[in-house]
């Protein structure tokens, strides 16, 4: 996995993960707090998406095949999608179950150090956790916001451990507030609705998981920055004049591909067209890197096809107006 892949980050999640679900284990075995066990089982989850996430970005290394001429790199995508369904059915259905079970059969919560003392225990090392995901995606982000930069990143591993580390804290937070209601009336119902609230704030980052994911399984566009460098790169105002239209899709985080119909003069020779394609594939590559799959399509320019490439739901499968050859 490359760096933008934010391994460090994911690794430093699965380590205090690991740390966390354990003690918080240990602490409900001691208390008998819901609150504790259904941390210790979203601690557990979190820990098997970091897993998730490392095993994926190995296989998207794969060399491409025959059957698979593009590559692997969409299985960084696949496992991200799979985090958003152990995240839903692992913690926040449990944590939902166990909730509902505490607030209906409540009882007190025995040797409150224990919960109390791991749960801080639990924020400390769950912010240093979130603190490395933070560096690590602000070297990436840019200007963009933080919803922005959830919502367009192409490598899935960064705001998967984001929203995971976020949904830790805060969870972290509401099971803090849960123990200590519940000591505060010693009334166990309060706990119970603790859990209640991390189930459902889980559900609710895997559903946002879910869709951001979704959406780069079916296939994502280049960034606009990174489209109108590949426009300026193909025309160099000789033999390429234009581009008629274009079509550029994410195979991977790392790996682009741009197809397109450019427009050449009408009187070029074959060599003379070749030449330029061959330079223009050049020029695509210096100026956005990631652009590894590259296929040009000469033509002469005519405004009627221009208009029938600008418009996505005609191409695939649409028939065309006559172009000019």
């Amino acid at each position: 996995m490359s760096a933008s892949g934010g391994t460090k980050a994911i690794v430093a999640a699965l380590a205090a993960n690991l740390a966390i679900a354990v003690a918080k284990f240990v602490a409900f075995l001691f208390s008998g707090s819901s609150s504790m066990l259904a941390e210790s089982v979203h601690s557990l989850a979190d820990s098997g998406n970091q897993g998730l996430l490392l095993v994926g970005g190995k296989k998207a290394q794969r060399e491409a095949t025959p059957q698979h001429p593009f590559g692997y790199g969409r299985e960084r995508y696949i496992y991200a999608f799979l985090v958003s369904i152990v995240l839903f059915s692992v913690g926040g259905m449990f944590a939902i179950y166990e909730g509902y079970e505490k607030i209906k059969h409540p009882h007190e919560i025995e040797h409150w150090y224990w919960p109390v003392g791991v749960l801080v225990f639990a924020i400390i090392a769950e912010s240093f956790s979130f603190r490395t995901a933070i560096k690590e995606s602000n070297a990436l982000r840019g200007k963009l916001t933080w919803t922005q930069f959830v919502r367009r990143a192409k490598a899935p591993e960064l705001p998967v451990v984001l929203l995971e580390d976020l949904g830790a804290l805060v969870g972290l937070v509401l099971a803090l507030g849960g123990v200590g209601l519940a000591l505060a009336t010693g009334d166990g119902v309060w706990d119970g609705i603790g859990t209640l609230c991390i189930g459902v704030l889980l559900i609710v980052i895997a559903i946002v998981l879910a869709a951001e994911t979704k959406s780069l399984l079916l296939g994502e566009a280049a960034g606009t920055e990174e489209v109108e460098k590949i426009e300026q790169a193909l025309v160099d105002g000789d033999t390429v004049t234009g581009v008629i239209h274009m079509r550029t899709l994410h195979l991977g985080p790392e790996e682009l591909l741009v197809a397109a119909k450019i427009a050449v003069q009408h009187d070029d020779t074959a060599r003379e067209i070749a030449d330029a394609i061959n330079a223009a594939e050049d020029r695509i590559r210096a100026a956005v890197p990631i652009a590894r799959v590259i296929y040009l399509e000469p033509d002469i320019y005519s405004e009627e096809a221009a208009a029938a490439g600008t418009n996505p739901a005609r191409s695939p499968g649409g028939t065309p107006p006559e172009t000019g050859h």
